[in-house]
């Protein structure tokens, strides 16, 4: 799951500012998520999937599938 973070954060060509910033927190506390020190809350997680408009699943490696699943409604 840590290395899907940072891979996506770099593939969409954003800073770990950018992304804090997206997720109002400080920088420190990213830097854990990407480094594996800390989890990602489910909220966190959500946030990410919306920005890189792929799934939960794919961010936490439980799928290799980047498409996002269908909502249902």
């Amino acid at each position: 799951m840590f290395k899907r973070i940072k891979e996506l954060r770099e593939k969409n060509k954003y800073s770990i500012t950018d992304i804090s910033k997206y997720l109002k927190m400080p920088n420190p506390k990213y830097i854990l998520y990407e480094n594996g020190t800390l989890e990602p809350t489910i909220a966190v997680l959500s946030k990410l999937a919306k920005l890189y408009n792929t799934s939960i699943d794919y961010i936490i490696g439980d799928t290799d599938e980047f498409v996002p699943h269908k909502k249902n409604l």
